[in-house]
């Protein structure tokens, strides 16, 4: 089985906020920390909001938070709410289908899927959230952005590292 993108930028989503509890965020800044185009990304936010998994705050100091605590939101719940369909196989229109074993299987296999993501939070995927906070380049322990690269002081001996945000 695979996902959509739909799906995986809207659990990428769902992860940036999580990590970041405290503070409100945009969708411009989670689109440059992926590399990903923030017009898809507004169609994703805006559906998520819909289905009650995002707040957003208007106004010029406004931006997008979780909806609810992490610990609320099922990973199946958001993949099911995500994915249009999840057709394994043509079946349906299979001259066989009726006598074909197939059919059963990969309904035992979509189910198996389901109930291991539905066992999931987002709570338990942020489990390594200085990590991740770390990898977007932030400061670990804080959920704030990342701090816009200037010249090193003239004091510096070398130039500082960043951390890459792919």
């Amino acid at each position: 089985m695979r996902l959509t993108r739909y799906t995986d930028f809207a659990m990428r989503v769902l992860l940036y906020l999580g990590a970041r509890p405290d503070r409100l965020c945009s969708i411009s800044e989670i689109a440059r920390a992926y590399g990903i185009s923030q017009n898809h990304l507004m169609k994703v936010v805006h559906d998520l909001g819909k289905a009650g998994y995002v707040a957003s705050v208007r106004g010029r100091t406004g931006g997008i938070r979780l909806a609810r605590p992490a610990e609320a939101i099922v990973v199946g719940s958001v993949v099911r709410h995500t994915e249009e369909g999840f057709d394994l196989a043509d079946c349906a229109s299979c001259v066989i289908a009726p006598a074909c074993g197939l059919t059963g299987v990969l309904a035992e296999a979509l189910a198996a899927f389901m109930a291991v993501l539905d066992r999931y939070t987002l709570a338990d995927l942020l489990a390594r959230r200085i990590d991740m906070l770390t990898l977007f380049g932030q400061p670990a322990g804080t959920g704030a952005p990342p701090a816009a690269p200037g010249p090193a002081a003239p004091t510096d001996p070398a130039p500082r590292e960043r951390a890459s945000t792919a």
